[in-house]
Parts: structure tokens; sequence; C-alpha cells
């Protein structure tokens, strides 16, 4: 990783000089501790950097690593049953080995790399397949079952596919593309800053009944829809 150095601090915003070739939104790991930031804004060599963790005690001159790739997120069995902070740092594992307060800089796997999930195919071997299209399932929970979908960018014909009980580090399936032959994992890695792509949008049109009557009257929410809760800023 390239390096820069920290040149001011104020607050969560964090400036850093000898920056070039940074890109908007990559993310970068801000001293020693390596703390998680997103770089908002470039001038010249330099990188306005929104740090997503407490700055306390970083200074000027401390190091400040660049990935060169955007703040992203895992998608994959288990992101439905695990609970995460805003940076998809997995709470509930944080908890079993920290104690209920967050380490700065702790950095652990969002989804569960042991955990083994049972694999239905949806495709077979020889089909052809395209970006989007449903590799096989994963029952997640009784109530919700994950696709796993062909990676965007990946398009061909199956020539492997696998069933059973598999980790998401596993290739399920691997599909001959033109030049090469792609392999799948039942994870994707995608930029938070870059939209999914849909065919068509599913209007939410049945109520989520609560038996909260202060959310059913006042705040109703619909299945499938989207709802909030107001709190101080970083309370999660």
């Amino acid at each position: 990783m390239k390096e820069g150095k920290i040149i001011r601090v104020a607050g969560p915003l964090v400036v850093a000089s000898d920056c070039l070739g940074a890109k908007m939104y990559d993310m970068v790991k801000i001293g020693e501790l390596g703390l998680i930031g997103e770089v908002i804004e470039l001038k010249e060599d330099l990188a306005f950097i929104q740090v997503y963790e407490d700055t306390t005690g970083i200074g000027p001159e401390e190091p400040v690593f660049l990935t060169g790739k955007p703040l992203s997120v895992e998608l994959g069995p288990g992101l439905i049953s695990s609970i995460y902070d805003g940076i998809q740092r997995p709470l509930d594992v944080i908890r079993k080995r920290e104690g209920d307060f967050v380490t700065r800089g702790i950095a652990l796997p969002p989804l569960k790399r042991e955990k083994k999930w049972n694999f239905t195919p949806l495709v077979t071997k020889g089909q052809e397949v395209e970006e989007g299209d449903f590799l096989g399932e994963v029952e997640e929970t009784p109530l919700v079952k994950h696709k796993i979908m062909v990676p965007v960018g990946s398009a061909g014909k199956i020539v492997e596919i696998k069933k059973g009980s598999l980790s998401i580090e596993e290739v399920v399936a691997r599909i001959q593309a033109p030049k090469e032959v792609k392999e799948v994992k039942m994870f994707q890695t995608w930029s938070i800053r870059r939209n999914r792509r849909v065919h068509e949008r599913l209007m939410p049109d049945e109520p989520l009944t609560t038996g909260q009557r202060v959310l059913d009257t006042l705040f109703p929410l619909a299945k499938g829809g989207t709802g909030c809760i107001p709190g101080p800023f970083g309370s999660g």
C-alpha cells in the first residue's frame, strides 16, 4: 500500500499529504491503529479523509495507508443473521472477542469464513448464464433464502456447479467466459458508492405489523421497505 502523511486533524476529518494517485472514495487506513477512512476530497497531493472512528490521539506526521480500493462491503450468506456497525464490522463477533466496547482499528471479516452453508444449485452443467442469474440458493434463516448470483461482468457456460455443505470461501461454480474460466464463490465484494443493478423495482405493498402502537399508528412500516431509528452521531 502507498503511504501518505497526516498534516492536520480536525475531529473526524484528516488531511494527508503525499497522496498522489489516490482516488475519490478510496478506503484508507489512518495511523498505526489502522482507523478506517474514506477519501472525500482531493487537491494536488492532499487527500481529505473522513474517518469513521474516533481520531483521539491521532496527529501530524503519522502515516496514512492508501489501499487503492473503494470502501466496500461483503454480500453473501450470513449477512441477514449478523449485526453490523456502519462500516460492516460484525458487532456480535467483536463483543465476544473484545467486550461491550469496539476497539479502535479492529478489523474482522464481516462474514464468517468457517461456517458451512447448504448450497442448492439452480442451474446445471452446460447451461448459459449471464450476470444477475441465480446459480443457487442458501437457506440463511427459516424465512430467508439467500440467492447466489452470477457476478457483474461475468457470463458464459457453466462448466462446474457444486452442491452441499460449503463455506463462502469455497468455489461453488465455474463459468467458461470467452477468454477465461471464472470461479464464483458464495459472496461478493461491492463498493458502497456503486448502485446495484436491478431489472425491476418492486413496490412494498404489505404492512409490517409490529404490535407497537407508536410505530403501527404514527410510523407504519412495509415489508421489504425502509425504516429509520433516530439517534446521536456515532451511536451505530
